[in-house]
């Protein structure tokens, strides 16, 4: 099973952008399926963005229009584009693999990363 680091949080005013980065310890060309999540302070963990081996994405309403998700297999790297950013956005992220993109939920998951917090500024 592959380890994944997330990086790239911080600190932005509303409508800034950020970008997300997950490492993984091996080779994520045989993972069906890549997410990123938040959970917010007193929040349930959601699933922010999703996306398949071959490249099919899904994102929360939330934060469609607004957020972009890409995987580079060759460097196995997952990364989450965020633009036009709200408070409501913060929250600390993390990344999963899974084995389907239709098993993504995050109660499919008992193990998750130290994430990396993103605060947008009210």
């Amino acid at each position: 099973q592959v380890q994944l680091v997330e990086s790239g949080g911080g600190l932005v005013q509303p409508g800034g952008s950020l970008r997300l980065s997950c490492a993984a310890s091996g080779s994520i060309l045989s993972i069906s399926a890549m997410g990123w999540y938040r959970q917010a302070p007193g929040k349930q963990r959601e699933l922010v963005a999703a996306i398949t081996s071959d490249g099919i994405t899904s994102y929360a309403d939330s934060v469609k229009g607004r957020f972009t998700i890409s995987r580079d297999n060759t460097k196995n790297m997952v990364y989450l584009q965020m633009n036009s950013l709200k408070p409501e956005d913060t929250a600390v992220y993390y990344c999963n693999a899974g084995p389907s993109i239709w098993t993504m939920a995050p109660k499919y998951f008992e193990t998750w990363g130290q994430g990396t917090q993103v605060t947008v500024l009210r």
